[in-house]
Protein backbone atom coordinates (compact mmCIF):
# COMPACT_ATOMS: atom_id res chain seq x y z
CA UNK A 1 0.00 0.00 0.00
CA UNK A 2 1.51 3.36 -1.01
CA UNK A 3 0.96 6.73 0.63
CA UNK A 4 -1.54 9.16 -0.87
CA UNK A 5 -1.09 12.85 -0.07
CA UNK A 6 -3.27 15.95 0.01
CA UNK A 7 -0.43 18.16 -1.21
CA UNK A 8 1.10 17.77 -4.68
CA UNK A 9 4.80 17.70 -3.82
CA UNK A 10 7.07 18.77 -6.71
CA UNK A 11 9.75 16.38 -7.90
CA UNK A 12 12.56 18.87 -7.37
CA UNK A 13 15.75 19.03 -5.35
CA UNK A 14 16.06 21.47 -2.46
CA UNK A 15 18.33 23.64 -4.59
CA UNK A 16 15.79 23.70 -7.44
CA UNK A 17 13.06 24.82 -5.03
CA UNK A 18 15.19 27.80 -3.97
CA UNK A 19 16.26 28.45 -7.57
CA UNK A 20 12.62 28.65 -8.66
CA UNK A 21 12.00 31.29 -6.01
CA UNK A 22 15.08 33.21 -7.17
CA UNK A 23 13.94 33.09 -10.80
CA UNK A 24 10.66 34.75 -9.83
CA UNK A 25 12.09 37.47 -7.57
CA UNK A 26 15.89 37.67 -8.07
CA UNK A 27 16.19 41.14 -6.53
CA UNK A 28 14.39 40.25 -3.32
CA UNK A 29 16.66 39.78 -0.31
CA UNK A 30 17.31 36.18 0.70
CA UNK A 31 19.87 36.49 3.52
CA UNK A 32 20.94 39.17 5.99
CA UNK A 33 24.09 38.86 8.11
CA UNK A 34 24.96 41.66 10.52
CA UNK A 35 23.48 44.24 8.16
CA UNK A 36 24.90 42.78 4.95
CA UNK A 37 22.15 41.81 2.49
CA UNK A 38 22.32 39.04 -0.13
CA UNK A 39 19.61 38.92 -2.79
CA UNK A 40 18.13 35.69 -4.17
CA UNK A 41 19.94 36.32 -7.45
CA UNK A 42 23.27 36.78 -5.65
CA UNK A 43 22.66 33.71 -3.49
CA UNK A 44 22.16 31.56 -6.60
CA UNK A 45 25.39 32.94 -8.10
CA UNK A 46 27.24 32.20 -4.86
CA UNK A 47 25.83 28.66 -4.79
CA UNK A 48 26.90 28.21 -8.43
CA UNK A 49 30.49 29.24 -7.66
CA UNK A 50 30.59 27.07 -4.54
CA UNK A 51 29.25 24.06 -6.47
CA UNK A 52 32.01 24.48 -9.07
CA UNK A 53 34.59 24.73 -6.27
CA UNK A 54 33.39 21.46 -4.74
CA UNK A 55 33.63 19.85 -8.17
CA UNK A 56 37.17 21.19 -8.54
CA UNK A 57 38.01 19.70 -5.13
CA UNK A 58 36.91 16.30 -6.41
CA UNK A 59 33.52 16.08 -4.68
CA UNK A 60 31.08 14.02 -6.74
CA UNK A 61 27.52 12.75 -6.52
CA UNK A 62 27.04 10.62 -3.39
CA UNK A 63 30.13 11.97 -1.61
CA UNK A 64 29.64 13.38 1.88
CA UNK A 65 31.01 16.72 3.05
CA UNK A 66 30.76 17.67 6.73
CA UNK A 67 29.56 21.19 7.55
CA UNK A 68 30.81 22.08 11.04
CA UNK A 69 29.58 25.66 10.98
CA UNK A 70 27.40 28.25 12.73
CA UNK A 71 24.70 30.13 10.80
CA UNK A 72 26.68 32.15 8.25
CA UNK A 73 26.20 32.82 4.52
CA UNK A 74 29.00 30.34 3.75
CA UNK A 75 27.03 27.60 5.53
CA UNK A 76 23.91 28.30 3.46
CA UNK A 77 25.73 28.40 0.13
CA UNK A 78 27.74 25.24 0.91
CA UNK A 79 24.57 23.38 1.88
CA UNK A 80 22.75 24.17 -1.36
CA UNK A 81 25.90 23.81 -3.51
CA UNK A 82 26.36 20.25 -2.24
CA UNK A 83 22.71 19.57 -2.95
CA UNK A 84 23.06 20.94 -6.48
CA UNK A 85 25.84 18.47 -7.37
CA UNK A 86 24.18 15.52 -5.66
CA UNK A 87 26.57 15.35 -2.70
CA UNK A 88 25.53 14.80 0.91
CA UNK A 89 25.63 17.55 3.55
CA UNK A 90 26.72 15.98 6.84
CA UNK A 91 25.59 18.58 9.40
CA UNK A 92 27.28 18.64 12.82
CA UNK A 93 27.49 20.95 15.83
CA UNK A 94 30.56 23.23 15.51
CA UNK A 95 31.19 22.82 19.24
CA UNK A 96 31.36 19.04 18.99
CA UNK A 97 34.19 17.41 20.90
CA UNK A 98 37.25 16.24 18.98
CA UNK A 99 36.42 12.52 19.19
CA UNK A 100 32.82 13.21 18.19
CA UNK A 101 33.98 14.98 15.02
CA UNK A 102 36.26 12.05 14.19
CA UNK A 103 33.30 9.71 14.65
CA UNK A 104 31.08 11.85 12.37
CA UNK A 105 33.78 11.99 9.68
CA UNK A 106 34.31 8.23 9.79
CA UNK A 107 30.63 7.26 9.88
CA UNK A 108 29.72 9.51 6.95
CA UNK A 109 32.99 8.81 5.08
CA UNK A 110 33.27 12.56 4.50
CA UNK A 111 35.77 13.63 1.84
CA UNK A 112 36.00 17.16 3.26
CA UNK A 113 34.91 19.30 6.19
CA UNK A 114 33.99 22.98 6.16
CA UNK A 115 34.51 24.79 9.45
CA UNK A 116 35.26 28.22 10.84
CA UNK A 117 38.71 29.24 12.05
CA UNK A 118 37.45 29.52 15.64
CA UNK A 119 37.05 25.71 15.76
CA UNK A 120 39.95 24.85 13.48
CA UNK A 121 42.29 23.32 16.08
CA UNK A 122 39.67 20.84 17.30
CA UNK A 123 38.74 19.95 13.72
CA UNK A 124 42.36 19.41 12.70
CA UNK A 125 42.95 17.11 15.67
CA UNK A 126 39.80 15.22 14.70
CA UNK A 127 40.99 14.83 11.11
CA UNK A 128 44.36 13.53 12.30
CA UNK A 129 42.52 10.65 14.00
CA UNK A 130 40.12 9.90 11.14
CA UNK A 131 40.39 6.56 9.33
CA UNK A 132 40.67 8.20 5.88
CA UNK A 133 42.03 11.46 4.36
CA UNK A 134 39.79 14.52 4.88
CA UNK A 135 40.32 17.95 3.33
CA UNK A 136 39.66 20.96 5.57
CA UNK A 137 38.11 24.19 4.26
CA UNK A 138 38.46 27.05 6.72
CA UNK A 139 36.05 30.01 6.72
CA UNK A 140 36.66 33.36 8.36
CA UNK A 141 33.74 35.19 9.94
CA UNK A 142 35.18 38.59 9.00
CA UNK A 143 34.92 37.75 5.28
CA UNK A 144 31.13 37.99 5.52
CA UNK A 145 30.85 41.05 7.77
CA UNK A 146 30.38 44.67 6.68
CA UNK A 147 33.74 46.50 6.64
CA UNK A 148 33.50 48.27 10.01
CA UNK A 149 32.31 45.11 11.79
CA UNK A 150 34.96 43.06 9.99
CA UNK A 151 37.73 45.27 11.37
CA UNK A 152 36.25 45.19 14.88
CA UNK A 153 35.84 41.41 14.79
CA UNK A 154 39.41 40.94 13.53
CA UNK A 155 40.82 43.04 16.38
CA UNK A 156 38.69 41.30 19.00
CA UNK A 157 38.81 37.66 17.84
CA UNK A 158 39.83 37.11 14.24
CA UNK A 159 43.54 37.90 14.68
CA UNK A 160 43.88 35.00 17.13
CA UNK A 161 43.11 32.47 14.39
CA UNK A 162 45.14 33.82 11.47
CA UNK A 163 47.60 30.90 11.76
CA UNK A 164 44.90 28.54 10.50
CA UNK A 165 44.88 26.62 8.26
CA UNK A 166 48.36 25.34 9.01
CA UNK A 167 48.29 21.83 7.51
CA UNK A 168 48.83 20.49 4.03
CA UNK A 169 45.22 19.27 3.88
CA UNK A 170 43.70 22.66 4.84
CA UNK A 171 42.79 25.68 2.73
CA UNK A 172 41.03 28.98 3.28
CA UNK A 173 37.47 29.25 1.98
CA UNK A 174 38.38 32.09 -0.40
CA UNK A 175 41.14 29.90 -1.91
CA UNK A 176 38.72 26.98 -2.13
CA UNK A 177 36.35 29.19 -4.15
CA UNK A 178 39.14 30.01 -6.64
CA UNK A 179 38.93 26.41 -7.75
CA UNK A 180 35.61 27.29 -9.43
CA UNK A 181 37.58 29.03 -12.17
CA UNK A 182 38.78 25.61 -13.38
CA UNK A 183 35.22 24.30 -13.90
CA UNK A 184 33.37 25.53 -16.98
CA UNK A 185 29.85 24.58 -15.88
CA UNK A 186 27.90 22.48 -13.40
CA UNK A 187 24.75 20.59 -14.28
CA UNK A 188 21.94 20.30 -11.74
CA UNK A 189 21.70 16.78 -10.41
CA UNK A 190 18.13 15.62 -11.09
CA UNK A 191 15.67 14.85 -8.31
CA UNK A 192 15.78 11.30 -6.95
CA UNK A 193 13.11 10.48 -4.39
CA UNK A 194 15.22 8.17 -2.23
CA UNK A 195 18.64 9.81 -2.51
CA UNK A 196 20.19 10.75 0.82
CA UNK A 197 20.87 14.50 0.68
CA UNK A 198 21.38 15.38 4.34
CA UNK A 199 22.64 13.59 7.43
CA UNK A 200 21.61 14.99 10.81
CA UNK A 201 22.39 13.43 14.16
CA UNK A 202 20.39 12.14 17.09
CA UNK A 203 22.21 10.99 20.20
CA UNK A 204 22.21 7.32 21.11
CA UNK A 205 20.64 6.51 24.46
CA UNK A 206 23.64 4.47 25.54
CA UNK A 207 26.32 4.89 22.90
CA UNK A 208 27.31 6.78 19.77
CA UNK A 209 24.99 9.25 17.99
CA UNK A 210 22.92 7.92 15.11
CA UNK A 211 23.15 9.49 11.64
CA UNK A 212 19.67 10.28 10.29
CA UNK A 213 19.47 10.00 6.50
CA UNK A 214 17.07 12.55 4.97
CA UNK A 215 16.09 13.31 1.39
CA UNK A 216 15.17 16.28 -0.79
CA UNK A 217 11.60 15.00 -0.69
CA UNK A 218 11.62 15.09 3.13
CA UNK A 219 12.75 18.72 3.29
CA UNK A 220 10.55 19.96 0.45
CA UNK A 221 7.53 18.21 1.95
CA UNK A 222 8.25 19.98 5.24
CA UNK A 223 8.44 23.33 3.43
CA UNK A 224 5.05 22.84 1.79
CA UNK A 225 3.45 21.43 4.92
CA UNK A 226 4.86 24.38 6.84
CA UNK A 227 3.30 26.80 4.38
CA UNK A 228 -0.10 25.16 4.88
CA UNK A 229 0.24 24.96 8.67
CA UNK A 230 1.36 28.59 8.97
CA UNK A 231 -2.05 29.60 7.64
CA UNK A 232 -0.82 33.03 6.50
CA UNK A 233 -1.39 35.08 3.40
CA UNK A 234 2.35 35.39 2.84
CA UNK A 235 3.61 38.45 1.03
CA UNK A 236 6.93 39.31 -0.58
CA UNK A 237 9.43 40.75 1.84
CA UNK A 238 8.50 38.60 4.84
CA UNK A 239 11.37 38.38 7.35
CA UNK A 240 12.43 35.41 9.48
CA UNK A 241 14.94 35.67 12.33
CA UNK A 242 17.05 32.52 11.83
CA UNK A 243 18.60 31.89 15.23
CA UNK A 244 18.23 28.13 15.49
CA UNK A 245 21.42 26.45 14.18
CA UNK A 246 21.59 24.74 10.79
CA UNK A 247 22.99 21.47 12.20
CA UNK A 248 19.61 21.08 13.94
CA UNK A 249 16.52 19.89 12.03
CA UNK A 250 14.50 22.79 13.44
CA UNK A 251 17.09 25.35 12.33
CA UNK A 252 17.81 23.86 8.92
CA UNK A 253 14.27 22.84 8.07
CA UNK A 254 12.18 25.72 9.46
CA UNK A 255 14.60 28.63 9.90
CA UNK A 256 16.32 28.23 6.52
CA UNK A 257 14.72 25.94 3.93
CA UNK A 258 11.09 26.80 4.61
CA UNK A 259 12.01 30.49 4.63
CA UNK A 260 13.92 30.38 1.34
CA UNK A 261 11.29 28.25 -0.42
CA UNK A 262 8.64 30.82 0.59
CA UNK A 263 10.78 33.71 -0.63
CA UNK A 264 11.36 35.17 2.82
CA UNK A 265 14.42 37.04 4.08
CA UNK A 266 16.34 34.80 6.48
CA UNK A 267 18.27 36.95 8.96
CA UNK A 268 21.14 34.78 10.18
CA UNK A 269 22.31 34.74 13.79
CA UNK A 270 25.44 32.61 14.35
CA UNK A 271 25.14 32.60 18.14
CA UNK A 272 22.42 33.26 20.70
CA UNK A 273 22.70 35.92 23.36
CA UNK A 274 19.49 37.23 24.89
CA UNK A 275 20.57 40.87 24.60
CA UNK A 276 21.69 40.61 20.97
CA UNK A 277 18.50 38.67 20.22
CA UNK A 278 16.39 41.46 21.74
CA UNK A 279 18.38 44.03 19.77
CA UNK A 280 17.81 42.07 16.55
CA UNK A 281 14.12 41.77 17.35
CA UNK A 282 13.76 45.55 17.67
CA UNK A 283 16.06 46.62 14.84
CA UNK A 284 15.32 43.99 12.18
CA UNK A 285 11.58 43.70 12.91
CA UNK A 286 11.12 40.06 11.84
CA UNK A 287 7.66 38.79 10.97
CA UNK A 288 8.40 35.26 12.16
CA UNK A 289 10.57 33.93 14.98
CA UNK A 290 11.14 30.30 15.85
CA UNK A 291 13.07 28.98 18.81
CA UNK A 292 13.18 26.87 21.94
CA UNK A 293 11.43 27.72 25.24
CA UNK A 294 14.63 29.10 26.79
CA UNK A 295 14.88 31.79 24.10
CA UNK A 296 11.34 33.02 24.62
CA UNK A 297 11.53 32.76 28.41
CA UNK A 298 14.58 35.04 28.31
CA UNK A 299 12.63 37.72 26.43
CA UNK A 300 10.17 38.12 29.28
CA UNK A 301 12.77 39.68 31.57
CA UNK A 302 14.70 42.00 29.27
CA UNK A 303 14.50 45.73 30.01
CA UNK A 304 15.34 46.44 26.34
CA UNK A 305 11.87 45.19 25.35
CA UNK A 306 9.91 47.03 28.02
CA UNK A 307 7.13 49.07 26.41
CA UNK A 308 8.29 48.25 22.86
CA UNK A 309 5.91 47.64 19.95
CA UNK A 310 6.14 44.11 18.49
CA UNK A 311 3.08 44.37 16.25
CA UNK A 312 5.18 43.30 13.24
CA UNK A 313 5.28 39.73 14.61
CA UNK A 314 2.93 37.47 12.63
CA UNK A 315 4.13 34.20 14.08
CA UNK A 316 6.11 32.84 17.04
CA UNK A 317 6.89 29.12 16.94
CA UNK A 318 8.32 27.08 19.79
CA UNK A 319 9.89 23.64 19.57
CA UNK A 320 12.83 21.57 20.75
CA UNK A 321 11.36 21.06 24.22
CA UNK A 322 8.00 21.03 25.97
CA UNK A 323 6.42 24.42 26.58
CA UNK A 324 4.81 24.43 30.00
CA UNK A 325 1.29 25.79 30.40
CA UNK A 326 2.61 28.46 32.78
CA UNK A 327 5.33 29.64 30.39
CA UNK A 328 2.92 29.72 27.46
CA UNK A 329 0.57 31.94 29.46
CA UNK A 330 3.41 34.31 30.32
CA UNK A 331 4.62 34.48 26.71
CA UNK A 332 1.12 35.06 25.33
CA UNK A 333 0.55 37.84 27.87
CA UNK A 334 3.92 39.37 26.93
CA UNK A 335 2.99 39.31 23.23
CA UNK A 336 -0.34 41.04 23.79
CA UNK A 337 1.22 43.63 26.11
CA UNK A 338 3.61 44.46 23.24
CA UNK A 339 0.88 44.75 20.56
CA UNK A 340 1.63 41.40 18.92
CA UNK A 341 -1.86 39.93 18.57
CA UNK A 342 -0.75 36.33 18.24
CA UNK A 343 -0.14 33.36 20.49
CA UNK A 344 3.07 31.37 20.73
CA UNK A 345 2.44 28.20 18.70
CA UNK A 346 4.02 25.02 19.99
CA UNK A 347 5.34 22.41 17.59
CA UNK A 348 6.35 18.81 18.11
CA UNK A 349 8.54 16.54 16.05
CA UNK A 350 11.77 14.60 15.83
CA UNK A 351 14.86 14.81 13.65
CA UNK A 352 13.74 11.43 12.26
CA UNK A 353 10.99 13.39 10.46
CA UNK A 354 13.26 16.43 9.87
CA UNK A 355 11.65 18.51 12.61
CA UNK A 356 8.09 19.62 13.44
CA UNK A 357 5.19 17.47 12.29
CA UNK A 358 2.50 18.87 14.60
CA UNK A 359 1.60 22.47 15.48
CA UNK A 360 -0.81 24.51 17.59
CA UNK A 361 -3.41 26.12 15.26
CA UNK A 362 -3.28 29.87 14.63
CA UNK A 363 -6.14 30.96 16.86
CA UNK A 364 -6.96 27.97 19.04
CA UNK A 365 -5.25 26.31 21.98
CA UNK A 366 -6.09 23.32 24.13
CA UNK A 367 -4.24 23.18 27.41
CA UNK A 368 -1.26 20.79 27.37
CA UNK A 369 -1.81 20.00 23.69
CA UNK A 370 0.95 20.21 21.07
CA UNK A 371 -1.68 20.86 18.42
CA UNK A 372 -2.74 19.16 15.22
CA UNK A 373 -0.63 17.13 12.79
CA UNK A 374 0.65 18.89 9.67
CA UNK A 375 -1.17 18.09 6.42
CA UNK A 376 -0.26 14.56 5.27
CA UNK A 377 1.15 13.64 8.70
CA UNK A 378 -0.89 10.94 10.45
CA UNK A 379 -0.60 10.25 14.19
CA UNK A 380 -1.68 7.22 16.20
CA UNK A 381 -1.23 6.06 19.79
CA UNK A 382 -0.19 2.46 20.42
CA UNK A 383 0.23 0.41 23.56
CA UNK A 384 3.96 0.63 24.46
CA UNK A 385 5.91 -2.37 23.23
CA UNK A 386 3.16 -3.37 20.79
CA UNK A 387 1.49 -2.27 17.54
CA UNK A 388 -1.98 -2.20 19.15
CA UNK A 389 -3.75 1.10 18.41
CA UNK A 390 -5.33 2.66 21.50
CA UNK A 391 -8.64 4.58 21.59
CA UNK A 392 -8.90 8.37 22.01
CA UNK A 393 -7.89 9.60 25.45
CA UNK A 394 -5.77 6.58 26.33
CA UNK A 395 -2.05 7.12 26.88
CA UNK A 396 0.55 5.19 24.91
CA UNK A 397 3.47 5.62 22.52
CA UNK A 398 3.12 8.25 19.80
CA UNK A 399 3.72 6.89 16.29
CA UNK A 400 3.42 8.82 13.05
CA UNK A 401 3.78 8.55 9.29
CA UNK A 402 4.00 10.91 6.34
CA UNK A 403 6.32 12.29 3.64
CA UNK A 404 9.00 13.66 6.00
CA UNK A 405 10.00 10.30 7.52
CA UNK A 406 13.73 9.58 7.30
CA UNK A 407 15.17 6.85 5.09
CA UNK A 408 16.77 5.32 8.14
CA UNK A 409 19.83 5.47 10.39
CA UNK A 410 23.16 5.50 8.58
CA UNK A 411 24.80 2.05 8.64
CA UNK A 412 22.49 0.96 11.46
CA UNK A 413 19.80 -1.40 10.15
CA UNK A 414 18.99 -2.77 13.61
CA UNK A 415 18.03 0.62 15.05
CA UNK A 416 16.26 1.55 11.82
CA UNK A 417 14.11 -1.59 12.06
CA UNK A 418 13.15 -0.69 15.65
CA UNK A 419 12.14 2.86 14.74
CA UNK A 420 10.57 2.48 11.27
CA UNK A 421 8.02 -0.33 11.11
CA UNK A 422 5.67 -1.43 8.34
CA UNK A 423 2.32 -2.23 9.94
CA UNK A 424 -0.69 -4.20 8.78
CA UNK A 425 -2.07 -1.17 6.91
CA UNK A 426 0.93 -1.36 4.55
CA UNK A 427 2.38 1.97 5.69
CA UNK A 428 5.71 2.65 7.40
CA UNK A 429 5.33 4.26 10.82
CA UNK A 430 7.89 6.09 12.95
CA UNK A 431 7.94 4.95 16.59
CA UNK A 432 8.86 8.10 18.52
CA UNK A 433 9.68 6.73 21.96
CA UNK A 434 7.38 9.42 23.40
CA UNK A 435 4.25 8.93 25.48
CA UNK A 436 1.05 10.83 24.82
CA UNK A 437 -2.57 10.60 23.75
CA UNK A 438 -5.03 12.11 21.26
CA UNK A 439 -8.49 13.51 21.77
CA UNK A 440 -11.50 12.89 19.50
CA UNK A 441 -10.75 16.03 17.48
CA UNK A 442 -7.26 14.86 16.61
CA UNK A 443 -5.35 17.12 19.02
CA UNK A 444 -2.15 15.51 20.26
CA UNK A 445 -0.96 15.63 23.88
CA UNK A 446 2.66 14.91 24.75
CA UNK A 447 3.26 13.50 28.23
CA UNK A 448 6.85 12.32 28.61
CA UNK A 449 9.70 10.49 26.92
CA UNK A 450 10.05 6.76 27.23
CA UNK A 451 13.80 6.98 26.62
CA UNK A 452 16.19 8.72 28.99
CA UNK A 453 17.00 12.12 27.59
CA UNK A 454 17.91 15.57 28.91
CA UNK A 455 17.04 18.72 27.00
CA UNK A 456 19.22 21.72 27.76
CA UNK A 457 18.86 24.97 25.82
CA UNK A 458 16.89 23.02 23.21
CA UNK A 459 19.63 20.41 22.59
CA UNK A 460 19.12 16.71 23.21
CA UNK A 461 21.61 15.21 25.65
CA UNK A 462 21.75 11.45 26.16
CA UNK A 463 22.94 10.51 29.68
CA UNK A 464 24.22 7.10 28.65
CA UNK A 465 26.86 8.58 26.36
CA UNK A 466 28.21 10.76 29.19
CA UNK A 467 28.11 7.90 31.70
CA UNK A 468 30.14 5.73 29.30
CA UNK A 469 32.98 8.29 29.35
CA UNK A 470 32.86 8.85 33.13
CA UNK A 471 32.79 5.11 33.85
CA UNK A 472 35.90 4.71 31.69
CA UNK A 473 37.98 6.78 34.15
CA UNK A 474 40.06 4.36 36.26
CA UNK A 475 39.04 5.79 39.63
CA UNK A 476 35.28 5.60 38.90
CA UNK A 477 33.14 2.64 39.97
CA UNK A 478 29.92 3.85 38.33
CA UNK A 479 27.97 7.03 37.60
CA UNK A 480 24.53 8.40 36.86
CA UNK A 481 23.79 11.52 34.79
CA UNK A 482 20.49 13.35 35.16
CA UNK A 483 18.80 16.58 34.13
CA UNK A 484 17.97 19.09 36.87
CA UNK A 485 15.37 21.82 36.41
CA UNK A 486 17.04 25.11 35.58
CA UNK A 487 15.37 28.52 35.13
CA UNK A 488 17.65 29.48 32.25
CA UNK A 489 18.40 26.22 30.42
CA UNK A 490 15.15 24.34 31.26
CA UNK A 491 17.47 21.54 32.44
CA UNK A 492 21.16 21.41 33.36
CA UNK A 493 23.31 18.32 33.32
CA UNK A 494 24.43 16.87 36.65
CA UNK A 495 26.66 13.83 37.16
CA UNK A 496 26.61 11.69 40.30
CA UNK A 497 29.77 9.58 40.68
CA UNK A 498 30.68 6.69 42.98
CA UNK A 499 34.43 6.03 43.23
CA UNK A 500 36.24 2.78 43.84
CA UNK A 501 36.98 1.95 47.47
CA UNK A 502 39.89 3.93 48.82
CA UNK A 503 39.79 6.66 46.15
CA UNK A 504 39.48 10.19 47.54
CA UNK A 505 37.04 12.62 45.82
CA UNK A 506 39.40 15.52 45.10
CA UNK A 507 39.16 18.61 42.88
CA UNK A 508 42.05 17.19 40.84
CA UNK A 509 40.05 14.03 40.15
CA UNK A 510 37.00 16.10 39.21
CA UNK A 511 39.17 18.02 36.72
CA UNK A 512 40.56 14.75 35.32
CA UNK A 513 37.00 13.55 34.67
CA UNK A 514 36.06 16.88 33.02
CA UNK A 515 39.17 16.74 30.82
CA UNK A 516 38.15 13.29 29.60
CA UNK A 517 34.58 14.42 29.00
CA UNK A 518 35.71 17.45 26.98
CA UNK A 519 37.51 15.11 24.60
CA UNK A 520 34.40 13.04 23.90
CA UNK A 521 31.32 15.15 24.68
CA UNK A 522 30.07 18.38 23.06
CA UNK A 523 30.37 21.51 25.19
CA UNK A 524 26.61 22.03 25.51
CA UNK A 525 26.23 18.50 26.94
CA UNK A 526 28.98 18.69 29.56
CA UNK A 527 27.88 18.36 33.21
CA UNK A 528 27.52 21.67 35.02
CA UNK A 529 27.88 19.83 38.32
CA UNK A 530 29.79 16.75 39.44
CA UNK A 531 28.74 15.28 42.78
CA UNK A 532 30.66 12.43 44.44
CA UNK A 533 28.63 10.01 46.56
CA UNK A 534 29.41 6.87 48.52
CA UNK A 535 26.50 5.10 46.85
CA UNK A 536 23.46 5.79 44.64
CA UNK A 537 19.87 4.53 45.04
CA UNK A 538 19.12 1.31 43.16
CA UNK A 539 16.02 -0.28 41.66
CA UNK A 540 14.86 -3.77 42.66
CA UNK A 541 16.85 -5.24 39.77
CA UNK A 542 20.02 -3.42 40.85
CA UNK A 543 20.09 -0.58 38.33
CA UNK A 544 20.74 3.00 39.44
CA UNK A 545 17.35 4.61 40.18
CA UNK A 546 17.92 7.72 38.08
CA UNK A 547 14.32 8.89 38.44
CA UNK A 548 14.71 8.93 42.23
CA UNK A 549 17.83 11.09 41.82
CA UNK A 550 15.88 13.41 39.50
CA UNK A 551 13.05 13.75 42.01
CA UNK A 552 15.50 14.45 44.83
CA UNK A 553 17.46 17.05 42.82
CA UNK A 554 14.37 18.83 41.52
CA UNK A 555 12.85 18.95 45.01
CA UNK A 556 16.05 20.65 46.22
CA UNK A 557 15.79 23.20 43.39
CA UNK A 558 12.16 23.96 44.22
CA UNK A 559 13.08 24.45 47.89
CA UNK A 560 15.73 27.01 46.87
CA UNK A 561 13.31 28.97 44.65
Amino acid sequence: MSETYQIDYPRLTMYQMVENCANINPKDNALEFYGRLITYGELIRRIERCAKAFKALGIRKGDAVTLCMPNTPQTVECFYALNRIGAIANMIHPQSAQNEITYYLNLSESKAIVTIDLFCETVQNAIDNADHPVKAIICRMQDELPFFLSVAYFVKKGKDYMKYPNTDYGMLYKDFLKGADRIESVENEPFEQDRTSVILYSGGTSGQPKGICLTDFNFNALAMQGFEALNFDTKRGMKLLSCMPMFHGFGLGINIHVGLVLGALCMLMPTFNKHTYAKALLQKKPNFIAGVPTIFEALLHLPELEGKDLSYLFGMFCGGDSLSVELKRKIDAFLHEHNAHIQVREGYGLTECVTASCLTPTNEYRENSIGLPFPDMVYQIVRPGTDDVLPFGEEGEIILRGPTLMKGYLKNPEETAKTLRRLADGNIWLYTGDLGYMDEDGYVYFKQRIKRMIITNGYNVYPGAIENVIDGVDEVAYSCVIGVKDPRRMQRVRAYIVLHDGVEPTDALKQKIMDELELHIAKYALPKEIIFRDELPKTLVGKVAYRKLEEEANAEEEAKA
